[in-house]
């Protein structure tokens, strides 16, 4: 894969980080804890409540799993393996990449063929 595009796959990963950040600003007050005074919350406004925070707290989880993802891509493009399938080797199509510049497979190998 040539330097450019090595660099813009760098500024796609560290523009999603950045998303990723704000979106975890914005998530922070779902996340809180819920009070379960009986007299300041009816019992369907709590379970609203709780389920919001539940939900708040899963997509938190789903934007760490690809903040990782996304840190680790970093990773392999300091060490010259980006852009590389971990099981085969061969080269992973900058389409594919440009949707998701963590994915470490080729479409073969993701596809199990």
């Amino acid at each position: 894969m040539e330097d450019s595009a090595i660099a813009r796959f760098r500024r796609l990963i560290e523009e999603r980080l950045a998303n990723l950040d704000a979106d975890d600003a914005l998530g922070r007050e779902g996340q809180s804890v819920v009070t379960l005074d009986q007299q300041a919350v009816g019992r369907l406004s709590r379970q609203d409540a709780l389920l919001s925070q539940a939900m708040s707290k899963a997509t938190q989880a789903r934007r760490d799993a690809q903040r990782r993802a996304l840190l680790q891509a970093l990773d392999r493009i300091r060490e010259g393996e980006f852009g590389y399938c971990d099981d085969c080797g061969d080269d992973i199509a900058e389409a594919r990449l440009a949707l998701d510049p963590s994915l470490q497979r080729c479409v073969g190998c993701a596809s199990g063929r």
